[in-house]
């Protein structure tokens, strides 16, 4: 079994996708088999009579995983909502062991396996059993993403500090501008967390106004701005 990341955030919509499709292709670009898997998306549009995780196929084309994307994203729902109420309003009901199996299958296969969840690390796949719980059974190491906003500094702490309480252990967080200019919280939020928590800052990636930029962007421009020896730290322990 290869090695696995997981890749959560401290809310929606804060670039976890756009982080782990980066990694995604850097380590590709590296030479390293790359394994991908969202087990669950929620907000999926429907095309050709199918729901479509735009999330997941983005995963898929970063990385060159050839799994089906049945594997890569085995639950897909249409409506944007946590996805065990989700599930539960679609009449889906989501096995947490058919997710361990498929990552079984996913992670035996690539040297390295990014694991995306969805909004954070409280968000519950069950009534009872979050993605917090998933990463702790799959001893899954995390990058936290956060946006870089006012708030950034709260939630990315109490993200950590719950991770802690679960025994997760955290590779560090990642920075994300989503805001253009930047306000004078996002300017300062990286010296206070310094001095708030030991988990180190990955990268801080500039805004980008355009989504088509972003799914172009070389695997340089990510391997410029990210403390890449953690990745490293994490394949030599295989």
């Amino acid at each position: 079994m290869g090695t696995v990341i997981f890749i959560t955030g401290v809310d929606t919509g804060v670039g976890k996708t756009f982080v782990a499709c980066g990694l995604a292709s850097l380590l590709r670009d590296l030479g390293y088999r790359v394994g991908v898997m969202k087990p669950a998306e929620a907000g999926c549009a429907e095309r050709d009579g199918e729901l479509f995780p735009e999330d997941a196929v983005r995963l898929k084309e970063a990385s060159g995983c050839q799994e089906p994307i049945e594997n890569i994203c085995p639950y897909r729902l249409s409506e944007p909502l946590a996805p065990s109420i989700a599930a539960e309003r679609a009449g889906v009901k989501i096995d947490i062991d058919h997710l361990l199996a498929v990552y079984n299958e996913i992670s035996a296969q690539h040297d390295m396996t990014l694991v995306e969840g969805a909004g954070g690390l409280m968000v519950p796949l069950l009534p009872s059993y979050t993605y917090a719980d998933l990463a702790k059974v799959l001893k899954l190491p995390l990058i936290v993403v956060a946006a870089n906003r006012l708030g950034a500094i709260n939630h990315l702490v109490l993200t950590l500090e719950h991770a802690s309480c679960k025994g997760l252990r955290v590779l560090g967080y990642v920075l994300n501008h989503i805001e253009s200019p930047l306000s004078l919280a996002a300017e300062t939020n990286r010296e206070v967390l310094a001095n708030l928590t030991a988990a180190p800052c990955l990268a801080e990636l500039p805004f980008l106004e355009n989504m088509e930029a972003k799914k172009e962007l070389p695997p340089d421009w990510f391997k410029e701005r990210l403390e890449f020896s953690f990745i490293e730290s994490v394949l030599n322990r295989r």
